[in-house]
């Protein structure tokens, strides 16, 4: 038995010590009395509203209370009470053909979230939502469901993006993204940062520390979420989310963090973490943590158009090799039995490429699969926190790609704070070996500041790595147009995020052509 194995005996063997360890209550379950005639001196919904997980016949919508955001005991200014809230959807933004509506309770031991699964939609529709607390009244929403499993969409368009540092930068992009015109959007991880950074431009981390507890976590989140341009950007579109290492630690790998500790300690850092981005995100009861422990790959759909993949590249994977960090001539990343994924992950992964009917089959990623050699010349050197620090299973999925004759593969990843268009090559040293798909990485909202055009870390990649087709390191947002024949992202950028309100620009569309695996063409 490992020592992950042994540290997760001993953080659960803690429920015994009086640590609440386990499922997470559903609203129903809550031990706190009930608040039958709440009154708010601020607004409840500080934080806004969203909407997940699209499918056919719904959505998951979600808000939580909190009219005091960044209140120092991580209740979001909410007393201990069970709260009833009302929510409405309708197939107009005035609310004069409510479809579906209910009342759901906001419990403390959740922060007072809501998550709402909503069924017996219309396919591939507009709605609005919104929710009511007592005299108070959310701001309106506008959702969209997929399309039926069986139609042919003849237009599919999403956007991704990632990696939002409080203060590092205005969410800029946040506010542009909310004015496409999207299906959906896939958030990729690093929705928070875990550090204690305070930046220069006045938007300092609460607290003014690194986050350990489920109420530092909290916190963290009121503070993002109370910025007013990813509010608009989640009340704009449904959104489908997944983790990478900041919303825990630093590179965290499995039951370990990013300086290789384990044990009770950081597993009780995880559980925390897991239950704060659970209470603040829209996801559906199948995501609910069980300690450390939370279900986040799953799959969605749009007709026959696309299939998504969502991925976890946290929970499964094995350490990074050779201590992690930029590494030359590490041959521990080459083995073969070390796992991004897990085996059950990668089974399912597989199994659902091999059973899709998808024209498109996307995978979203967290870090970028694609070889990222750093060093000019000779010599190379690569990430060991990236796929290129885990070739051997790299390899093992591009086989089964291709012997699964997976039809145009395409992952879209966030993580690096650049954008990069590439083929993904069965052999990345031999540019003349085989294509099994493209890959889009994404550029920040806001980490790294300002960022440039491009930077000498993007000319080396340039250089050094011929499957890379386009490289840009400014801030940002991927726009997606996917058709049964073509595919385009746009790389959307602003100029600045040190200061808000900088306009937005498209600085290259990479295409891609159905049946042609890579790209085709780089406009820019």
């Amino acid at each position: 038995m490992g020592r992950s194995d042994l540290s997760r005996r001993g953080f659960l063997g803690l429920a015994g010590a009086g640590v609440l360890v386990g499922a997470l209550p559903v609203a129903g379950a809550s031990t706190a009395s009930a608040w039958s005639r709440p009154a708010f001196a601020a607004n409840p919904f500080a934080l806004g509203v969203a909407s997940g997980d699209p499918r056919p016949d719904g959505v998951v919508l979600w808000t939580r209370l909190a009219p005091d955001p960044v209140a120092e005991d991580g209740t979001g200014g909410m007393p201990d009470r069970r709260v009833p809230v009302g929510w409405q959807i309708a197939e107009d933004p005035g609310f004069r053909r409510v479809v579906r509506g209910g009342t759901e309770h906001a419990v403390p031991e959740l922060a007072h979230s809501v998550h709402v699964e909503v069924g017996g939609l219309r396919p591939g529709r507009d709605y609005w939502y919104r929710f009511r607390v007592g005299n108070e009244v959310s701001g309106t929403g506008r959702t969209r469901t997929a399309p039926a499993r069986a139609s042919n969409p003849s237009e599919l368009s999403f956007g991704f993006v990632s990696c939002q540092n409080y203060p590092e930068g205005y969410f800029t992009a946040f506010r542009h993204l909310a004015e496409e015109d999207l299906d959906v959007v896939i958030h990729l991880g690093d929705y928070i940062y875990e550090g204690a950074g305070q930046g220069t431009i006045g938007r300092g981390h609460l607290p003014n520390a690194e986050i350990f507890s489920l109420t530092d976590y909290r916190i963290r989140y009121g503070q993002y979420k109370s910025d007013g341009d990813l509010r608009a950007a989640h009340a704009a579109a449904p959104w489908v989310v997944v983790l990478d290492d900041h919303e825990v630690d630093n590179n965290w790998a499995a039951d370990l963090d990013g300086q290789d500790n384990g044990g009770e300690a950081f597993l009780a850092r995880r559980a925390a973490a897991f239950q704060a981005y659970y209470e603040n995100m829209p996801l559906r009861r199948a995501s609910m943590p069980a300690g450390p422990d939370m279900r986040l790959y799953r799959r969605l759909s749009y007709g026959n158009l696309a299939q998504f993949d969502v991925v976890d590249t946290r929970q499964y994977r094995a350490n990074q090799a050779c201590g992690d960090g930029q590494q030359i001539g590490c041959e521990d990343r080459l083995d073969p039995t070390r796992t991004m994924f897990g085996a059950d992950q990668e089974r399912w992964l597989l199994n659902g490429l091999t059973n899709s009917t998808a024209t498109w089959n996307i995978m979203a990623n967290q870090i970028f699969v694609m070889q990222g050699d750093s060093a000019a010349g000779p010599d190379q050197a690569f990430g060991m926190d990236t796929w290129d620090g885990y070739a051997g299973a790299r390899q093992r999925l591009f086989t089964e790609i291709q012997n699964r004759d997976v039809d145009n593969f395409v992952v879209i990843t966030g993580d690096a704070h650049r954008s990069v268009a590439a083929d993904l090559k069965a052999d990345f040293d031999d540019p003349d070996s085989v294509t099994v798909g493209t890959e889009f990485l994404g550029t920040s909202v806001s980490s790294g500041g300002d960022g440039e055009d491009h930077d000498s870390w993007g000319r080396t990649w340039l250089a050094e790595n011929p499957h890379m087709k386009f490289h840009n390191s400014q801030r940002g947002y991927a726009r997606c147009r996917v058709t049964p024949t073509r595919w385009t992202t746009d790389y959307r950028v602003v100029s600045h995020v040190r200061t808000p309100d900088a306009p937005i620009t498209t600085r290259a569309s990479i295409h891609v052509e159905a049946g042609r695996p890579g790209i085709q063409q780089v406009d820019q």
